[in-house]
């Protein structure tokens, strides 16, 4: 393809080509193996080619997204938007041509591999005390000689029955109270939301006499790659139904800061990723309800968890000034809202929403949740808490109080800026072990038990095929390879003769290691390059650092305990992540998962509501360390690019296994530490 030919780049898988001005974005898709699903040849019947474009300036993309750079609607998009209706901003891939330079994000119901968002519900007991509940009240019947308003009546009922003083009521929920009230025979059932942050009680729904069935709230994670929802009966706290989808906003930015630069760039950047943001998070409530067979007029709360971008996006807030020091937030303290100010229309409109407070400006409601559910300052251990993502929070708690930071770790834990990386779906390799007499690799993939190597793996993988690997299979991958020699202590592959490996191949002026190789005419292999690994690299030194610079404060030289929570850091392997350093050294057996924390955090928070008035109140103890302004963070994150760590000792990984100090180095030295060593003599 010609250089001045139309770039496009699709999210969220982010692979990107040129392509000659006229080519459908479907064609496109196929060209560069985007999962993007058709069943009809491109002939506009299916729908299932739908595709929404981003329009705006994307300077980590080198584009400029004009309008004018995909064709116009055209007739068969029309015929099937009156007949079928589309949503708003979709166009038909195989009707959508570039003009010019795109980015083009692939909604997941378009996908054929859908994504795993593997973010399910923690089993966890929960002392039930829920800000919403159900009231019966009797109410006096209107007299003519002592006037009042009905409202003032159930007020006073409140007041009188249940101690419920200063009632306030949805102004939307004004034009049903009479007719519930006479149709109950001047006897009710109220939802009473009691917040949790000096607001008056409030009635968000009524039902005529006596009502004792069930309502229910929503505890959703708001992260910057994915959503999570779980929904929970506000009787007992049970969880009904889980769901996760993608975060849309991935096609504004697969990382923070690029959608913060989206929002400078672009006038409207930031309501745009409201409504997307807005849109999905409805999407992900019908998915809960349609599972449970749950009416949306008895979902009755939210609790919401997210990260500050996140947190100000939802709210409608242009997160601009997280993007510069001093990173301020619009407001730190919990938030509570209706369903309404939130732009959602899948709960009642009277239905409230509860943000968790933030820490600081990069640490925020999620990292509270975080503390929420593992309670690390209440325990006598150094504990280290890591909530792995695109933006990693730390957390730090021993006896003398608790320190919190957010590492800008990037895509990479996720698949993405990998050579072969894709999202968790079916068909990803997620596991990796390699033998390290003989060098050769075994995988799993996803939506398949078996290993490559054993038998019948060929024909239960082969509706999914293989189509790339994922975030934990890239981990286990290189530090596979580091185990076996494969990759050294600065993290040069080594050539097939410094290996012993013929897998080991050059690739330009370094090497790659094959994982998989092509088993059919064009089929591409799935390889670790040098950049893949430096990419890992670059990320769990970012994790380290901030790890590291906490330890310091806290005047700590080790961790008793270390803590991986989110959906990720539920599928990393301790010993794979130690190997790695993206952990410091602690024992194995010390390492444990916390699965999605932040989504237990909320669930908590929706249960209970006197846990929302104590996360508050420890939210305002700790410590924050900002990693953007602090100066050692550098050094910390120069001595973690190597593997696992250039100046920290890991005894108890040492206790475990041995990792080859040998150097492929062509030089015949350990990069980074040892560089000033090969300085030419003037």
């Amino acid at each position: 393809m010609a250089d001045d030919d139309p770039l496009v780049v699709f999210t969220p898988s982010g692979k990107r080509g040129r392509f000659p001005k006229g080519t459908a974005i479907l064609a496109a898709a196929r060209k560069l193996g985007v999962d993007l699903d058709s069943v009809c040849g491109g002939r506009g019947i299916c729908s299932r080619c739908q595709i929404n474009p981003a329009f705006g300036s994307f300077p980590k993309h080198g584009i400029e997204a004009l309008q004018s750079n995909i064709s116009s609607w055209n007739a068969i998009e029309e015929r099937y938007r009156s007949k079928r209706g589309l949503r708003e901003g979709r166009r038909l891939g195989c009707q959508a041509k570039l003009l010019g330079d795109a980015v083009v994000d692939v909604p997941p119901e378009s996908q054929v591999h859908k994504q795993v968002v593997r973010k399910y519900a923690a089993d966890r007991k929960v002392e039930m005390a829920p800000a919403t509940r159900l009231l019966y009240i009797e109410v006096d019947e209107p007299d003519m000689h002592d006037p009042s308003g009905d409202f003032e009546r159930v007020r006073k009922a409140l007041a009188n029955q249940w101690e419920v003083f200063n009632a306030v009521i949805d102004f939307g929920l004004l034009k049903s109270l009479q007719s519930a009230l006479r149709n109950g025979r001047w006897s009710a059932t109220v939802a009473m939301h009691e917040a949790s942050s000096g607001e008056y009680p409030r009635i968000v729904a009524i039902w005529p006499g006596f009502y004792d069935g069930a309502i229910y709230g929503v505890a959703i994670d708001l992260g910057s790659t994915t959503i999570a929802a779980h929904l929970c009966d506000l009787r007992d706290g049970s969880v009904l139904a889980s769901a996760g989808r993608m975060n849309p906003q991935i096609r504004f930015g697969e990382d923070l800061m690029s959608r913060v630069s989206y929002s400078m760039m672009n006038p409207s950047g930031a309501s745009q990723m409201t409504e997307a943001v807005a849109e999905a998070v409805d999407d992900v409530i019908s998915d809960v309800a349609c599972e449970a067979d749950v009416d949306f007029s008895a979902i009755l709360e939210l609790v919401v968890v997210c990260n500050p971008v996140m947190h100000h996006l939802f709210l409608g807030i242009d997160p601009v000034e997280l993007g510069q020091a001093p990173f301020a937030l619009a407001v730190a303290d919990a938030v509570c809202a209706t369903a309404t100010d939130l732009r959602l229309r899948n709960p009642p409109a009277a239905a409230r929403a509860y943000l968790l407070p933030c820490i600081a400006g990069h640490v925020g409601a999620d990292a509270a949740a975080v503390v929420l559910s593992e309670e690390p300052h209440k325990t006598a251990d150094r504990v280290l808490v890591v909530d792995v993502g695109t933006n990693a929070e730390v957390i730090f708690a021993d006896r003398n109080g608790v320190l919190a930071c957010s590492s800008p770790t990037g895509p990479a834990f996720e698949g993405a800026q990998i050579s072969s990386g894709q999202r968790a779906a079916p068909g990803a390799i997620e596991r990796v072990e390699i033998d390290p007499s003989t060098k050769e690799p075994r995988y799993k993939v996803i939506g398949c038990d078996l290993w490559s190597d054993e038998k019948g793996f060929n024909a239960a993988t082969s509706g999914t095929g293989i189509t790339g690997i994922c975030g934990s299979g890239i981990i286990e991958a290189v530090a596979e390879m580091r185990m076996c020699g494969i990759l050294d202590k600065s993290g040069l592959i080594g050539s097939s003769s410094q290996t012993g490996s013929s897998r080991c191949r050059a690739d330009g002026r370094t090497n790659l290691y094959v994982i998989r190789d092509a088993e059919r005419q064009g089929e591409n292999p799935i390889a670790v390059t040098q950049a893949d690994v430096r990419a890992i690299q670059l990320a769990k030194s970012a994790l380290y650092a901030g790890a590291k610079l906490l330890m310091e404060e806290a005047g700590a030289s080790s961790v008793d305990r270390i803590v991986l929570a989110g959906a990720f850091g539920a599928h990393i392997s301790p010993k794979h992540a130690m190997v790695l350093g993206m952990i410091p050294d602690c024992r194995l057996d010390n390492v444990v998962s916390a699965g999605n924390a932040a989504g237990t955090g909320a669930r908590i928070a929706l249960c209970n509501v006197d846990s929302r008035r104590e996360i508050e109140k420890v939210v305002r103890s700790i410590k924050k360390v900002e990693t953007a302004v602090e100066p050692k963070f550098q050094e910390h994150f120069v001595n973690a690019n190597a593997l696992p760590h250039a100046k920290d000792a890991f005894p108890n990984l040492a206790n475990v296994l041995a990792l080859s100090e040998q150097s492929f180095n062509l030089m015949g030295a350990v990069r980074g530490g040892d560089a000033r060593r090969r300085r030419k003599r003037k």
